[in-house]
């Protein structure tokens, strides 16, 4: 799974926009207060974690691009 079947993912499962942050393909207007995100470092390897008041928490960094999609899937669905 990549960034863009992800997103299609949670549209069909119901996840309202704001409840989730995907850099490049998702990034909701005006930002939502809290919701968690899948970002990039533009080496490969992805972060998955929440934002909070302001805050970004990672959950698991490191990953590749499926692996970070499949965890974020598991934590909104």
């Amino acid at each position: 799974m990549d960034v863009h079947a992800l997103r299609s993912a949670l549209r069909a499962s119901g996840v309202p926009d704001g409840y989730h942050w995907i850099e490049g393909v998702h990034e909701p207007v005006p930002t939502p207060p809290d919701f968690v995100y899948l970002r990039g470092d533009g080496q490969g390897a992805w972060e998955v974690g929440t934002y909070e008041r302001g805050a970004w928490q990672p959950l698991a960094r490191g990953l590749d691009e499926a692996e970070a999609c499949r965890r974020m899937l598991r934590l909104l669905t």
